[in-house]
């Protein structure tokens, strides 16, 4: 499969690099290095290794559209998270070099930048602070390196049933660019390192946001696009996206922990990253989540564990099922219906969650409900979560 998407060419230097430790046996020597915007070149001082062909995600990050490994039996495709904007973060205005040149406060950069015209496609990154722990157009270390150390705890792409998109490797902006980019700014300047994620991906295909090509706006193409074209497919490819997302609302069960210095239960919880935007579709329904940077270990008392579990639950509740309608309004067109609206969801959480290890699916009088274990085995801190209600003895 090749993606599709708005063609976008990267030069490529060499850097510093901080590895994936379970990818330390993988000749990947060809990845020490960032991908740079075109319009960039006029501010290092040697020529690129390469150019290199990748097509726009989102609006910082770029994908090869050919598969560049297989992990997991799943072709993944090289992404590159940290390449640049387009587009003014306060406007629709192009950010193209003379727009980065108007706003630098260095005369030599400014200089740079204005010995060639303005290209349409034009992208920057630049040294404005924008999420924290990011400039605008690109990345920053801290970010990268929660990213990194949450691939770390995964075997490939899966931890504990999530599946990520690992990144493999931290690039390194050299730091005489980095403080050239610092200067192009609108109002506050990123005080940390920049860097850029190298990361696996399954494809650029996103729940509802931060893309051209989502299941939201385009489930038709889609379904086309990842051949899904017998109703038997579209069973599984429902089951497999259910399997996955169901992994998303569980990830504090599935990594709890108890840490004895702190006298308190620990695992993974989200910051300001969502299913919708920041987890990417593989051909077989499976959602892997891509932002890593959102991702972080929190700790609780004991008695807040089962809270903390089923705020999770709620927290993604919605964009599960809203993708799913999705997937199955297209399948009932396409295929013909399988049942009532119950009936059907029913059916398929028997099949995505038969193997899960960590949740079943629980009829209670009728309803349906998730019972949640946890990595501990610890049944006193099983959680129950209602996730269908019966009416009329419909399942």
């Amino acid at each position: 499969m090749r993606l599709t998407g708005m063609p976008l060419t990267l030069l490529a230097y060499p850097a510093e690099t901080i590895p994936n430790r379970h990818f330390a046996g993988n000749e990947l020597g060809a990845l020490d290095r960032i991908y740079l915007p075109e319009a960039l070149a006029p501010l290092l001082p040697d020529p690129p290794i390469e150019a290199r062909e990748f097509i726009e995600d989102d609006n910082r990050s770029a994908i090869v559209p050919e598969s560049t490994a297989t992990l997991d039996g799943q072709p993944l495709f090289l992404s590159v998270k940290g390449v640049g904007s387009g587009v003014d973060p306060y406007s629709w205005r192009a950010l193209d070099r003379a727009y980065a040149a108007e706003l630098s406060d260095d005369p030599e950069v400014r200089a740079r930048l204005q010995r060639t015209p303005p290209d349409p496609r034009d992208r920057f990154l630049t040294g404005e602070l924008w999420l924290r722990g990011a400039p605008y157009g690109g990345q920053g270390l801290e970010h990268a390196t929660t990213a990194l150390r949450v691939s770390e705890q995964a075997r490939g792409t899966d931890l504990a049933g999530f599946r990520i998109a690992p990144v493999v490797k931290i690039a390194l902006l050299p730091k005489a660019l980095e403080e050239q980019l610092r200067s192009i700014h609108w109002y506050r300047k990123f005080p940390g390192r920049m860097a850029q994620e190298l990361r696996l991906v399954p494809s650029n295909v996103r729940i509802f946001f931060h893309g051209k090509n989502t299941l939201g706006s385009n489930v038709r193409h889609i379904f086309d696009q990842f051949q899904v074209d017998t109703n038997e497919r579209a069973l599984t490819f429902e089951a497999n996206f259910v399997r996955s997302a169901v992994a998303m609302l569980t990830l504090f069960a599935r990594t709890l922990k108890f840490d004895a210095a702190r006298g308190k239960y620990g695992g993974l919880d989200y910051y300001d990253v969502w299913l919708d935007k920041d987890a990417v579709l593989a051909p077989d329904g499976t959602a892997f989540f891509v932002d890593l940077e959102g991702i972080e270990e929190v700790f609780v008392e004991r008695a807040g564990v089962r809270e903390k579990v089923e705020d999770q639950v709620y927290r993604t509740l919605y964009e599960m099922m809203f993708a799913y309608e999705q997937i199955e309004s297209e399948r009932t067109r396409r295929f013909g219906p399988a049942g009532t609206r119950k009936r059907q969801f029913a059916a398929v959480l028997r099949r995505a969650l038969a193997e899960d290890r960590f949740v079943r699916l629980v009829d209670e009088r009728g309803h349906l409900e998730l019972s949640i274990r946890n990595a501990l085995g610890e049944e006193s801190l099983y959680s129950r979560f209602r996730l269908v209600d019966a009416s009329h003895g419909e399942l």
